[in-house]
C-alpha cells in the first residue's frame, strides 16, 4: 500500500494502542444466561447471582445480596453470636408497597434495630386504620390540593386517612401523659428516680406496635418481636403536628420525650455486637443515625447502601461507603457496596436472595 493511501501513523498508533495483559483473575462481563434454566422457571436468588458480572448497578445488586448472606451467615467462634443488623429506610417506602417487604424482615427477625423517620412510623400505622391509593407522578397539586387528597410520587394519601390517625393516637397520647404524672408522683413519695418514666421516641413507638394490635403493621411485630425502632426525628412529620396540639390540650401538664436515652439505646446495641451490618434504603438522618452508632465500635464489618443520591454536593445522603470509612463508621477492610437505584426496585430482589431464601442448617 502506497503511503498515500496508508492512514497517517499518528492515527493508527493512537486508535491501535498495544493492549498490556489485563490482570489475573480478572472476570469475564456476562450476564443471566437463561439458556441455562431453558423449560423451567428460574428463581430470583439464582438470576440476582447470575448478574453478579453483568456491570452497572446489576453487579451492585448482586454484590448487596452476597454481603447481606455474609452478615447473616456470621457466628462468633466463641459465643456464637450472630450480626447485629441495623435497618434503616425513610418514610415515603412505607408509604409504597415496600413496606410489605420490610414487614416480612421483621415479622421474622431477621434484623436486629430499626431506624426510620417519622413518616416511617406514622404512614405504617395510619395504613392499618386506611389505604393508600395508587395515583399519578404527573397528577397537579393544585387539584389533589382542593379534593383534599395528598400525593407521595404517583402515590395518593386523603386528609381523612390522618383524621382517622388522629383519633386514634389522641386518646393513647392522653393514657401515657397519666402514666409519666403518676411515675413522677410516686418518684416523689419513694425519692427513688428510677421510679419516673422516661418516654423516649423508641418507647412511644414499642406502645403505638402493641395499641395498634394489626399483623399488617411493622411497628406490631417489631413490638412483638422486640425489635427496637429508632427514630430521632420523631416530631418531623403528622406525630409531630399532634404532639403539638396535644401540648395545649393537656396544658399545663406535657407529655416529655427524651431522646438522649435512645441514643445511649442505639450506641450500646453498636459497642456490645459481636458484629456490625448495616443495612440502609434512602438516606438523611436514618443513614447517619446508624453510621454514628457504629463509629462508637470503630466502624460496621459490611454495609449495604440503597439511594439514588449522587456524591458530587457533598451531602451524606449521596456518600459512598469509603466516605463513611474515613470517619471511622465503618472499617477499612468491610465489605459494602453502594447500589445507585430506588429502593422499591431492587430492594424486593435482594431479599428473594437473601432473607427470603429457605434457610440451610447451617443458618439456625
Amino acid at each position: 500500500m502506497s503511503s498515500e493511501n496508508a492512514p497517517p501513523p499518528s492515527a493508527t498508533n493512537a486508535v491501535l494502542v498495544a493492549s498490556q495483559p489485563v490482570p489475573e483473575g480478572t472476570h469475564e462481563v456476562r450476564g443471566v444466561d437463561f439458556e441455562r434454566f431453558h423449560g423451567r422457571d428460574i428463581t430470583v436468588a439464582e438470576m440476582v447471582e447470575d448478574m453478579r458480572y453483568m456491570g452497572f448497578q446489576g453487579s451492585a445488586v448482586s454484590e448487596a445480596a452476597q454481603i447481606i448472606n455474609e452478615m447473616r451467615a456470621y457466628r462468633h467462634p466463641e459465643t456464637g453470636d450472630k450480626t447485629t443488623i441495623f435497618l434503616g429506610y425513610t418514610s415515603n417506602l412505607i408509604s409504597s408497597g415496600l413496606r410489605d417487604t420490610l414487614r416480612y424482615l421483621v415479622r421474622h427477625k431477621h434484623v436486629s434495630a430499626i431506624v426510620t423517620t417519622a413518616g416511617g412510623v406514622e404512614e405504617d400505622l395510619i395504613k392499618c386504620l386506611a389505604p393508600t391509593y395508587m395515583g399519578s407522578f404527573s397528577t397537579p397539586g393544585a387539584g389533589l390540593r382542593q379534593q383534599g387528597l395528598n400525593r407521595i410520587g404517583n402515590l395518593v394519601v386523603p386528609n381523612s386517612n390522618y383524621c382517622a390517625f388522629e383519633d386514634w393516637l389522641v386518646p393513647i397520647l392522653d393514657q401515657m401523659l397519666e402514666e409519666q404524672e403518676a411515675a413522677q408522683a410516686k418518684a416523689r413519695e419513694t425519692g427513688d428516680e428510677e421510679d419516673e418514666l422516661h418516654w423516649t421516641p423508641s418507647r412511644i413507638i414499642e406502645r403505638l406496635g402493641r395499641e395498634i394490635n394489626h399483623e399488617d403493621s411493622v411497628l406490631y411485630w417489631a413490638a412483638r418481636n422486640g425489635i427496637p425502632i429508632f427514630c430521632p426525628a420523631l416530631t418531623d412529620g403528622s406525630l409531630g403536628d399532634m404532639l403539638y396540639f396535644h401540648t395545649y390540650k393537656s396544658s399545663p401538664r406535657r407529655l416529655r420525650v427524651d431522646i438522649v436515652d435512645d441514643v445511649r439505646r442505639i450506641n450500646t446495641m453498636a459497642v456490645r455486637a459481636a458484629r456490625a451490618g448495616m443495612i440502609i434504603l434512602g438516606g438523611g438522618v436514618i443513614k447517619h443515625h446508624i453510621a454514628n452508632a457504629c463509629l462508637m465500635r470503630n466502624g460496621a464489618e459490611s454495609a449495604v447502601y440503597i439511594n439514588t443520591a449522587q456524591e458530587f454536593d457533598g451531602s451524606d445522603a449521596g456518600a459512598r461507603p469509603d466516605e463513611a470509612v474515613s470517619w471511622g463508621k465503618i472499617k477499612p477492610d468491610a465489605k459494602s457496596v453502594k447500589v445507585y437505584a430506588e429502593a422499591t426496585v431492587v430492594f424486593p430482589l435482594i431479599v428473594a436472595a437473601t432473607f427470603a431464601r429457605a434457610e440451610t442448617p447451617e443458618q439456625h
